[in-house]
């Protein structure tokens, strides 16, 4: 399908989809999935407790499929990714957790490729196109959200 044959609302889910593959595929080439990666980030801001990561990431884990939060964090322990405790998480009784150097290192690396991906999905558009494509799907969204509401 070209973009003249294909409604506004098969591109939308056609690039959901799409962005959705890219930085699996590049958190695959780790043995990581989105949960990991979104632990990682959230820990490469600063430390924080187990309790302070469930609720930062619970808006984007709404459903029960993957791993718990337990499960990402014993996996990242056991690469030495994080630790709780010690001089990058000054209180292990409160159990705060921290990225470890070695987790700092692979967070900086996924986060390149990561960055790299998402740059390649605008190739071709200008600053100014990106933007406007943005502020186009937020009206329509605001639109569509507008109308529901009146319901």
């Amino acid at each position: 399908m070209t973009g003249g044959e294909a409604p506004i609302g098969f591109w939308l889910k056609h690039l959901d989809g799409l962005l959705e593959r890219q930085p699996a595929a590049e958190l695959a080439d780790h043995g990581l999935l989105r949960r990991h990666w979104q632990v990682l980030n959230t820990l490469s801001r600063s430390p924080a407790r187990r309790g302070q990561l469930a609720e930062a990431l619970a808006p984007f884990w709404n459903d029960s499929e993957g791993p718990s939060l337990d499960e990402v964090l014993a996996a990242l322990a056991d690469r030495g990714w994080t630790a709780s405790g010690g001089a990058e998480a000054p209180d292990e009784e409160d159990g705060t957790l921290a990225l470890t150097g070695a987790g700092r290192a692979a967070h900086a690396d996924i986060a390149e490729r990561i960055a790299a991906a998402r740059a390649a999905a605008a190739d071709g558009l200008t600053p100014e196109q990106y933007a406007e494509a943005v502020r186009v799907l937020s009206v329509m969204a605001a639109n569509v959200e507008r109308a529901l509401g009146d319901r």
